[in-house]
């Protein structure tokens, strides 16, 4: 087996984060997102998900448990961010996402 280097780990887990951002910003039904609890699901599981990946990457000393934090916190606070974006633009009667 190939031994995965610090930057091919963190750039696998950065692309990850990326895709669950993806999620919310090409969700263009600001209506489903504000009330469908099934796409909060999804988001939700993507987020389990990708902790777990961190937590693997962690246990196998890949990265430290400060940048496995670092990671999940930065993504949670983007996350949050788009949220807000979205329920921003449905209090207005926008039925997409701010760009």
């Amino acid at each position: 087996m190939e031994a995965i280097s610090k930057q091919e780990a963190l750039l696998v887990l950065m692309e990850d984060a990326e895709n669950i951002k993806n999620l919310i910003k090409h969700q263009k039904n600001s209506l489903c997102i504000a009330q469908c609890k099934a796409f909060e699901e999804v988001v939700d599981t993507q987020m389990y998900g990708f902790s777990r990946q961190v937590t693997y990457a962690i246990r196998l000393k890949i990265i430290s448990e400060k940048e496995g934090q670092r990671i999940l916190a930065d993504l949670e606070k983007e996350l949050n961010i788009l949220y807000m974006e979205v329920y921003e633009g449905f209090g207005k009667g926008g039925n997409e996402l701010a760009k």
